[in-house]
């Protein structure tokens, strides 16, 4: 793969990297030494009009395109993303910060997407009924939208981009992607690798940019569809301001927001495991996950035992660059997302809750200037609490105790995400009530972390997710294509004469 670490990082346009000329950049930082290691362009409406167009004009032949043949370039894609996909990881854990191993996992899911979009062909077939009546056969197609569009938060710069533009370009639409500019990099090397695999040009597309080019994809009319991930507050937005958009074709948009998501530890759960799970589902990436775990519920007299047990674990993570072997946890993303989690931290001692570790002021040797933050754990949680009721997005894990299953259900049903969350048990039938009464979903039963395979579709409930539609799997081929159904007959099977009453299978 070409190496493509700049100090200037660009936009990838029309099958090329295109410098900006909006004047623009802002930087990006290296979080585990705290430096600026490049510069990121800043589009500008015209900049993203000029993605839109390329991806326009690469848009009818792309569609015309034999699904088999769209395959067999995702295929290619896959390829070589497995051939790079150290290179892909490192980039993530530069600009990121997440540990490498968890990067190479990172890669390994968006992987995963793109090797279940190589099934386009059985993916695209459809339903025919012969002869529902009158010689009149029925069949449906499912058809590409055009230009679509997806915006992509900073925790996942690999595997979420390819929760979108996979499933978009195997149903035959052409995509622009406007990543996070907080890790641009493996934006511009996704792009590179699809060129390498024999996409055409203008198919995919990046423009780098702030909140001006979100507002100018949002509202640009050949932007048929729009997917995001990120914060409830921007996923509402959007959704909202594409829903205004009027004439003949209305943006379609799923937007997947915020989270705050429970595991609940019943009694009979096997303590052991289920500290386990906690520990790598609340600390892992630095907590900087829409599926982490950041609230144990803990149900009756087990809540000291637990506790006890997560207190010293908190306390061994091994906290580091996240290129070392042996990292568990490495920096948060920018200082400004590392303060903001300080101030939550400070907001639940003020509110009364017991801070059992605290991670504020860790300092990693050789790494003075990074943005670390030692796991931090918090008992006596109650639901009136900032940092129970808001998503913290850090290495913060609050503990609520609850007396019973049904009190834990109530909690969890009550918040305003419905994300994901977790059960503990050696129980099946509470398992089962569990699982059938929790109003999240995505639900885990002794699975901490229950994202769905790329055969299945990833969303949430409630103000977790706006839209109809969940991300990959065939929900996502149902979101990037049109549906349409056909009746035909011939001559020699129509009977002559007007018909007037209402036709029916005959």
């Amino acid at each position: 793969m070409e190496n493509l670490s700049s100090s200037r990082i660009e936009h990838f346009i029309g099958g090329r990297v295109t410098a900006s000329s909006s004047g623009r950049r802002q930087a990006v930082f290296n979080p585990a030494t705290g430096e600026v290691s490049a510069q990121v362009a800043l589009a500008s409406v015209e900049e993203v009009n000029a993605a839109v167009a390329a991806a326009k004009a690469a848009a009818p032949a792309w569609a015309e395109t034999a699904p088999l043949k769209r395959a067999r370039i995702l295929f290619k894609f896959k390829e070589l993303m497995e051939k790079h996909q150290d290179a892909l990881a490192a980039a993530i854990t530069r600009e990121h910060g997440k540990v490498f191993s968890d990067a190479k996992g990172e890669v390994v899911r968006g992987i995963e997407v793109v090797e279940f979009a190589c099934g386009a062909p059985q993916l695209l077939k459809t339903q025919f009924t012969d002869n529902i009546g009158g010689g009149i056969d029925n069949w449906q197609l499912r058809q590409p939208l055009g230009v679509t569009a997806g915006i992509t938060p900073f925790n996942f710069p690999v595997m979420v981009p390819l929760w979108m533009a996979p499933m978009a370009l195997a149903t035959g639409n052409t995509f622009v992607l406007k990543p996070s500019e907080r890790d641009p990099s493996p934006s511009l090397m996704l792009a590179d690798l699809l060129m390498q695999a024999g996409l055409p040009e203008g198919v995919f597309n990046v423009v780098q940019g702030d909140k001006v080019a979100v507002d100018a994809l949002l509202r640009h009319a050949d932007v048929k569809a729009i997917s995001f991930v990120g914060s409830t507050p921007i996923a509402e937005y959007i959704y909202t301001e594409a829903a205004k958009r009027k004439g003949p074709y209305p943006m379609r948009a799923q937007a997947l927001g915020g989270a705050k998501n429970h595991l609940v530890v019943m009694p009979d759960a096997d303590l052991e495991q289920a500290v386990d799970a906690l520990i790598g589902a609340a600390y892992g990436s630095a907590g900087e996950r829409c599926m982490a775990i950041s609230v144990a519920v803990v149900v009756g007299d087990v809540a000291n035992r637990l506790v006890e047990a997560l207190v010293p674990r908190v306390k061994a993570l091994k906290v580091s660059n996240g290129m070392e072997a042996n990292a568990e946890m490495g920096p948060l993303v920018t200082a400004t997302h590392k303060q903001k989690i300080e101030d939550y931290i400070d907001a639940g001692v003020q509110a009364g809750a017991k801070l059992l570790v605290d991670g504020r002021g860790l300092r990693v040797a050789g790494h003075e200037k990074g943005f670390f933050l030692g796991g931090s754990l918090f008992d006596g949680v109650t639901p009136d609490m900032s940092i129970y009721r808001e998503e913290i997005f850090g290495p913060v894990l609050c503990v609520v105790r609850v007396p019973d299953l049904a009190a834990a259900v109530e909690l969890i049903n009550a918040h305003e995400y419905g994300n994901g969350v977790s059960l503990f048990t050696s129980d099946g039938h509470t398992a089962r009530e569990f699982s059938r009464r929790i109003e999240v979903g995505m639900v885990g039963v002794n699975v901490p972390i229950p994202v769905p395979m790329a055969w299945h579709s990833f969303g949430g409930w409630k103000r977790s997710l706006f839209g109809d539609a969940h991300a990959y799997g065939e929900e996502g081929v149902r979101f990037y294509t049109r549906y349409k159904s056909i009746m035909q007959r011939w001559p020699e099977s129509i009977a002559k004469g007007a018909e007037f009453t209402m036709p029916v299978a005959k």
